[in-house]
């Protein structure tokens, strides 16, 4: 009698455990989301109920360019994550140093527009509820444009002084999924504000 083979199974893949950093960031961008919906929901359920002027329509101007610089910045911190990986160190430092370069001109453009609306149109946080949403919102948004460049430029001097390699790759993923998630808040902040609102 001849023996039958015996088939074995191939060796599924071993499952590992995502990256905790990836994790913890993920549950913070939930948490952060959760806070931007309360004042977006705020901000349009207030849009159009000052009792005073100035209104949206009358004083905001929409900052095509610096939301370009902002949308762009998402691109560029995406292919330096991706040299990192690869070991492109000098690409990774150019792009990395774009990105925050890109990140820094959004938030100039946030200045420039606080300050034109605070001394020529006299919009300041308790001037009426527009300027209440409207500072707030996007006030909730620079603060985290802030956090996210202050990390890059941290980022960036370890970089130019050589102090970060390849195996530094998951934890820069970390915060490049940070500063996406600071990008797809600012496109449903543009659309609220300077699309709906007004």
């Amino acid at each position: 009698m001849s023996a039958v083979p015996i088939s074995r199974a191939e060796p599924s893949e071993e499952w590992l455990l995502p990256y905790r950093g990836t994790v913890g960031m993920a549950c913070l961008i939930v948490a952060e989301a959760a806070i931007f919906t309360i004042f977006v929901v705020a901000y349009l359920y207030y849009v159009g109920k000052s009792l005073s002027g100035p209104t949206p329509k009358d004083v905001l101007e929409t900052p095509i360019l610096f939301t370009i610089c902002l949308l762009s910045s998402s691109v560029s911190i995406h292919f330096a994550s991706k040299a990192l990986e690869q070991g492109a160190m000098r690409a990774f430092q150019i792009l990395w140093l774009l990105t925050v370069l890109l990140g820094g001109l959004f938030l100039f453009g946030t200045g420039l527009e606080w300050h034109r609306l605070i001394h020529e149109h006299g919009l300041t946080i308790s001037t009426n509820l527009f300027g209440t949403t409207y500072y707030s919102l996007v006030g909730l948004h620079a603060f985290h444009v802030v956090v996210g460049l202050a990390l890059m430029t941290v980022v960036a001097l370890f970089a130019v002084t050589g102090r970060v390699s390849r195996e530094h790759s998951p934890r820069i993923g970390v915060l490049a999924l940070y500063w996406h998630f600071v990008d797809a808040v600012w496109v449903v902040v543009f659309t609220v504000v300077y699309v709906i609102g007004r």
